[in-house]
């Protein structure tokens, strides 16, 4: 089932999206939308970054990090 959305926005921004929305590729300004809603249900929260950041100094702290020179020597 759908059901519509109805924003209220100024001209100049309306115009704005549905241009980057056509640049973008999308084929409707309703796609566009949809896709950034997605993005952003798919974003970490700042409580997992934190976490994740914590869990990182904690690896670094007790050396189970490698030092690499270059991105290769990660592979």
């Amino acid at each position: 089932m759908r059901q519509v959305l109805s924003l209220s926005l100024p001209v100049a921004d309306v115009a704005g999206i549905k241009k980057i929305a056509k640049k973008r590729g999308y084929p409707s300004l309703s796609a566009y939308v949809k896709f950034l809603f997605q993005a952003d249900n798919e974003l970490i929260s700042e409580t997992e970054l934190f976490q994740s950041a914590q869990e990182a100094r904690r690896e670094y702290q007790a050396g189970k990090s490698i030092k690499a020179k270059s991105l290769g020597d990660l592979l």
